[in-house]
């Protein structure tokens, strides 16, 4: 029950992290008058979905390929201009940070080493 509760903490740690740090980023979408212009944008969308879907559902048929989907639609997410990034304190970062490590250890290891 202990290394459960551990991991579950781990999980909790994890998601508030990410919660607190995705705070400052703003996806947007515009309409384009030209079809080539989005592009990146469906393009990006495409490669999260294919790339995280292979990951889940597929991790040992897709083996890397799920992982470069993923990156080539992050990479297109940026080049497309629809992520805002809003500025933020150093200590806001640290935390958040600090929160996604310990949680991620947590999870993963059921121990922090300092």
């Amino acid at each position: 029950m202990g290394r459960l509760l551990i991991k579950f903490i781990g999980l909790i740690l994890l998601l508030i992290g990410i919660y607190y740090l995705g705070q400052n980023i703003i996806f947007s979408s515009t309409y384009y008058q030209y079809y080539y212009k989005s592009l990146p944008a469906v393009g990006s969308v495409l490669g999260i979905i294919g790339g995280v879907l292979s990951l889940v559902f597929f991790p040992r048929e897709t083996g890397n390929f799920g992982w470069i989907l993923l990156t080539i639609g992050i990479v297109l997410v940026f080049l497309s201009g629809g992520v805002l990034l809003k500025p933020t304190s150093l200590w806001n970062f640290f935390i958040s940070f600090g929160t996604i490590s310990v949680g991620y250890k947590l999870l993963s290891q059921g121990r922090i080493n300092f």
